[in-house]
């Protein structure tokens, strides 16, 4: 079946070549486009698009505006494109909390190494998020944990206004929580991609202020955003976030972020843990690469880690998750019903490693009732 495409730009050049671009797949149909947010909030109301991919910066209205009219009357499915500019992360930022499922940089030589490997992720990633339909908006704030206030004010750039849900935050059907291992933990290490600032988000916020553990984070996500992310994460969160630095020694209560285009090791001893930042090797797909992260962690800290496989494009996390449970460590994964892209969790799951797989409204709270108690 044809996925049916809105194109959203106010450069006519830019929408012409998006256009030339998605035609190329023979699964993929751009049906019309649209030169501001007004034009396309008309447009899904009037055409019931599979997709719709939207810029940011527009006359008459902006994408943002446009994302959140978007949810509340016609929930489609939205790929932001965005400006590799700490301004442009923190927009793409706001956009996802505004129910988009996911960006990509506006500049297609910043996507992937070869013309070709960008055309063919660009398209791939429109027909990923064609398969999750959003759900029509309910009226939620930015998810923080009911027990708590957020430790530091957030941004006005960062409004708490209702905003649409994503896909992901649909109610779970199970609402137990997994019964405790009973295990000996030092280290939650978590890895996802595409759906994945949102997942996070969700996650991050349910830990509490004394959560006992370090947290290491990857996101496939370039280096300009994983800075923004970072700092919007610690003034939403209870626990502290920063992007990873080389040499930062792991603390608990800490959350630290791999930076974007580039690799996180960890190094040391447990108790006396460090972070390794480096370039990597360029025939690595991806970077940061979940799989490098969660390997050294075994070498570190053997079984006593609990790793998590958020929603995401792809298989990054499953060897790195292998080489863990090796260790006798715990490895969970989101599920297909809440995850954005049934990717890296589903080949976690598939390959028999994953102990549990757990809805996304869930995680967060599972996560505290299983290494804190």
């Amino acid at each position: 079946m044809t996925i049916r495409v809105l194109v959203v730009d106010d450069s006519s050049f830019f929408r012409r070549r998006l256009s030339e671009i998605l035609q190329q797949d023979p699964l993929l149909e751009v049906i019309d486009t649209a030169a501001n947010g007004k034009e396309a909030i008309d447009k899904a109301k009037s055409l019931r698009p599979d997709v719709i991919t939207m810029d940011i910066e527009m006359p008459v209205m902006d994408g943002i505006t446009a994302v959140r009219e978007i949810m509340k009357t016609t929930p489609t499915p939205v790929l932001m494109f965005s400006s590799l500019t700490h301004d442009g992360a923190r927009a793409t930022l706001e956009a996802l909390d505004a129910g988009a499922m996911d960006f990509l940089p506006k500049r297609f030589e910043d996507i992937a190494r070869s013309k070709e490997e960008a055309i063919s992720q660009l398209q791939q990633r429109v027909r990923a998020i064609a398969r999750r339909r959003p759900r029509a908006a309910v009226s939620r704030t930015t998810p923080v944990s009911s027990s708590v206030a957020p430790r530091t004010p957030v941004s006005p750039r960062f409004s708490r206004e209702p905003v649409a849900a994503p896909a992901a935050s649909a109610p779970p059907e199970r609402r137990s929580l997994p019964r405790r291992s009973g295990k000996s933990y030092q280290l939650l290490a978590i890895g996802t991609s595409t759906g994945g600032p949102v997942a996070l988000q969700a996650v991050l916020t349910k830990l509490p202020a004394n959560f006992p553990h370090p947290v290491v984070l990857v996101q496939h996500m370039p280096g300009t955003f994983t800075t923004a992310f970072a700092a919007r994460l610690d003034g939403l969160c209870q626990i502290r976030v920063k992007e990873a630095e080389d040499g930062d020694m792991l603390r608990p209560g800490h959350a630290y972020l791999a930076p974007g285009g580039r690799q996180m090791m960890l190094e040391g001893r447990p108790g006396a843990a460090r972070l390794r930042i480096l370039d990597g090797n360029d025939k690595v797909n991806y970077k940061p690469c979940v799989d490098i992260t969660f390997a050294s962690a075994a070498n570190i800290y053997g079984g006593k880690v609990l790793a998590v496989v958020l929603t995401g494009m792809g298989a990054d996390g499953r060897d790195g998750s292998r080489l863990l449970k090796e260790q006798g460590a715990s490895i969970w994964a989101q599920d297909e019903e809440t995850c954005v892209v049934y990717g890296m969790p589903q080949a976690v799951a598939k390959a028999g490693i994953a102990t549990e797989s757990l809805p996304l409204p869930l995680i967060g709270e599972a996560i505290v009732n299983e290494m804190v108690g």
